[in-house]
């Protein structure tokens, strides 16, 4: 008894903690500090402690409202009958606890909070992973995989036909020749796989904050994409006047300080996905972000001309998310949107601070494509 209330208590908790993470997603998306604390399967999460209600007994012969007789005018609730007169305290009244969540379940949440739409793989399926499923019975096997209902059922037709099964008294019991356990087969599964390559300008008007932003908004990305895809291959692009391949450290912590040239990342990405992702075999996912900055002579026309002839035909959806910079015009989002925002599979999201990348993850992931 007291192992399931315990199980019923975490149950409670669990739902507590999933209602506070729901209510206050806004708030948790735009920190940055759980993804400091990600492991392999889960995220650590700081919230406000969590008491399950629970009831509280005084002492015995307090007196009071409820112990013995009771005059007009009687305080109710003095509880250890302090007045409450004293120094005012320095430190916060509420402690903080960090709570694990897998990353399935995070993906979950931020899914309903969002009502994001399961996304619809497109091309072939090419990665083939074995599986084994139990959906058959033998007579041997280890007791682990005992299959109770019919190694039951085998001894009660045994004891019927021989003559031994009472029904005044129907104890049944197995013998060796009755157990039944459960085999297994495997089966090859066609699974779909997805790639995301990020792009960022690293110019110098891209300042610590702004990639900040970029990493957060890149987080919640990946948590719901993963939720999606069997497998995810992750490739990161960083250009100023010229892009080229990094790993994810150095996407996030270099600083370049020359001009801005987005054809360059765009160029780039069309290579990487003619060379290692073909669309056909692939769900391409590219992400760029930017201050919105770009090099004049004609750079921005060319930049519409690759997505439109080359990289939206290609890839299941493309998502540009402008940054504010105290440096940066803002004015490729507005070109954009011009030349091309009747492209269905174009997303454009502006992310000035980060109240906004609750926005942004719904406008970049709300098709379900």
């Amino acid at each position: 008894m007291s192992i399931q209330r315990v199980e019923r208590d975490l149950n409670r908790f669990r739902q507590i903690v999933r209602g506070k993470i729901k209510k206050d997603l806004r708030k948790y998306m735009s920190q940055g500090e759980m993804i400091g604390r990600q492991g392999r399967r889960f995220v650590s999460i700081p919230m406000p402690q969590i008491d399950l209600p629970q009831f509280r007994y005084g002492a015995r012969q307090g007196g009071g409202v409820g112990q013995g007789d009771g005059d007009v005018g009687d305080p109710i609730g003095q509880g250890d009958g302090q007045s409450g007169q004293g120094e005012a305290g320095a430190e916060p009244g509420q402690h903080i606890v960090e709570v694990d969540v897998t990353i399935e379940e995070l993906a979950q949440i931020l899914g309903e909070e969002l009502q994001l739409p399961n996304i619809q793989p497109k091309g072939k399926k090419n990665i083939i992973s074995q599986k084994d499923r139990y959906s058959g019975i033998r007579r041997v096997g280890p007791d682990s995989l005992r299959h109770f209902k019919r190694t039951y059922r085998e001894a009660l037709k045994r004891q019927i036909s021989s003559g031994e099964y009472n029904a005044a008294d129907p104890i049944v019991v197995p013998i060796r020749q009755d157990m039944r356990f459960r085999s297994w087969k495997e089966t090859l599964q066609p699974e779909s796989n997805a790639v995301i390559i990020y792009m960022m300008d690293v110019s110098g008007s891209m300042g610590a904050e702004q990639k900040e932003l970029v990493r957060i908004t890149a987080f919640w990305i990946e948590t719901w994409l993963r939720s999606q895809y069997t497998a995810i291959d992750i490739r990161y692009i960083v250009h100023d006047a010229a892009a080229k391949e990094v790993d994810q450290e150095t996407f996030y912590h270099i600083r370049e300080g020359g001009g801005t040239k987005i054809s360059s990342a765009y160029k780039l990405c069309n290579r990487l996905i003619d060379e290692r992702y073909p669309a056909d075999e692939w769900n391409i996912y590219p992400f760029h972000f930017s201050d919105g900055d770009n090099w004049g002579g004609g750079d921005t026309r060319e930049c519409v001309e690759l997505l439109r002839t080359q990289l939206l035909p290609k890839t299941n959806q493309f998502c540009y998310g402008q940054v504010r910079s105290l440096y940066g015009s803002g004015r490729f989002a507005h070109d954009l949107e011009e030349h091309l925002g009747s492209q269905e599979s174009l997303v454009i999201s502006e992310i000035a601070d980060r109240d906004d990348i609750y926005d942004a993850i719904k406008d970049f992931l709300g098709k379900g494509k």
